[in-house]
């Protein structure tokens, strides 16, 4: 089982989840479960204690954002491929991916959790400047791991009947 099935599985991504979160308001507004969590573990500066509320919130949207969202019209979209191809990478296990899609994708992970170890420590340290950056590398590798993904789906799209009827 890949670390990213583990992961989908923790957040109980099943199915219709997978075909929500497709939607690409569900996928652009996930954008903000970092910059809110931040302020939330932030927010402990000036709230002491209570700052626990504004950090249950955020992980409750962080857990909720996929559910929300109607199933899309279509997944013709960018951000619904994305999406696609993250459940093709997830299933690398069981239909293999081609080479050429095999490296990239754990690098730019590699890169993100550098990100969020800089995230961390602008949160333990109170420096905004290394919670920017690490928040800056994170987006940027995620964003760039979402466009592989798409290249991914579009390359695997026509290899499953499962993966051919996400496409509508």
């Amino acid at each position: 089982m890949t670390l990213e099935r583990k992961i989908a599985n923790t957040f109980h991504m099943d199915e219709e989840t997978w075909t929500r979160h497709a939607n690409p308001w569900s996928f652009w507004t996930r954008f903000t479960v970092l910059p809110i969590l931040i302020l939330a573990v932030w927010s402990r500066t000036w709230l002491g204690w209570w700052s626990l509320a504004p950090i249950a919130i955020a992980l409750l949207w962080t857990w909720i954002n996929p559910r929300i969202f109607a199933k899309p019209q279509s997944t013709n979209h960018w951000a619904s491929k994305g999406v696609l191809g993250e459940r093709v990478w997830l299933n690398r296990d069981t239909v293999p991916v081609p080479s050429h899609h095999q490296q990239i994708p754990n690098v730019l992970n590699l890169v993100s959790t550098v990100g969020m170890a800089f995230v961390i420590w602008g949160l333990v340290a109170l420096d905004n400047c290394f919670a920017l950056l690490g928040c800056a590398l994170v987006y940027l590798s995620k964003l760039w791991f979402i466009d592989r993904m798409v290249w991914l789906y579009e390359d695997m799209r026509h290899t499953h009947p499962q993966y051919q009827s996400w496409l509508y």
